[in-house]
């Protein structure tokens, strides 16, 4: 018995041919197997963002399509909105740090432009970085904290999300810092924090090990800060008139 068109794709791992070739237009040959290929293609990339996003640990569903550009961020003279969306900096291995205080919008931003990168073929991690703080040393302690970092090393983008809303003891710092230590100049970093970088000895209590980090993070990066109020407090504000 002759095997079917399913069958034989799935063989050949085709699952995209076999969803949709009887829905290809074509009028010559050539048509159609390009067709089909585009099919095939296009299928694969969405399975593969869809699989990246899942992957990266959003903690909700922004996109750049809501995101809000209103007048109190300040990008520097040499970036706009256009091209921090296209995610040149990615391919550049740079880093995107978003400064200011909490409700502003930096959260929404850096998950939105997280998850363009994963629709565009990206591999992305989403971490609040007390959370990130708590898993190495966990991993540390049990003796796999090389295979935490190894479980990165692929990884293009990392997102490391409220830099300064909990201080860490000593061996959390310098975990963080060996991890960042490893990333510079090999992944893109977005980081958002409420505090300016001459605060940050608030969350490290090491000077040293502080100016280290600001020192790696903000080489090759973009800064862009936030003024004005919280737009959730601005919100709860407004829904007391």
């Amino acid at each position: 018995m002759r095997e079917s068109i399913e069958q034989l794709c799935r063989q050949l791992r085709l699952a995209h041919v076999a969803d949709g070739y009887a829905d290809v237009p074509f009028t010559t040959p050539e048509e159609f197997v390009h067709g089909l290929l585009l099919k095939e293609r296009d299928g694969r990339d969405h399975a593969k963002a869809f699989r990246n996003i899942k992957k990266a640990h959003f903690l909700d569903e922004k996109s750049l399509d809501t995101y809000h550009w209103h007048k109190d961020i300040h990008f520097p003279g040499h970036l706009d909105k256009e091209e921090l969306s296209n995610l040149t900096f990615i391919r550049r291995q740079e880093n995107v740090i978003l400064v200011g205080a909490p409700g502003t919008g930096k959260t929404h931003l850096a998950t939105a432009l997280g998850r363009e990168a994963c629709l565009r073929g990206y591999e992305v991690r989403f971490f609040r970085v007390s959370r990130l703080v708590e898993e190495l040393e966990t991993a540390l302690a049990a003796g796999k904290l090389k295979n935490f970092r190894r479980k990165l090393e692929k990884v293009e983008l990392i997102i490391l999300d409220e830099m300064g809303y909990l201080p860490f003891e000593k061996e959390g710092s310098e975990l963080l810092f060996q991890l960042i230590s490893e990333w510079y100049e090999q992944k893109s970093l977005i980081l958002t924090s409420n505090l300016e970088f001459s605060q940050w000895n608030r969350i490290f209590s090491d000077s040293r090990l502080t100016a280290a980090m600001v020192d790696r993070l903000i080489h090759h990066a973009h800064i862009i800060s936030y003024t004005g109020q919280s737009f959730r407090l601005t919100n709860a504000l407004s829904k007391r008139i």
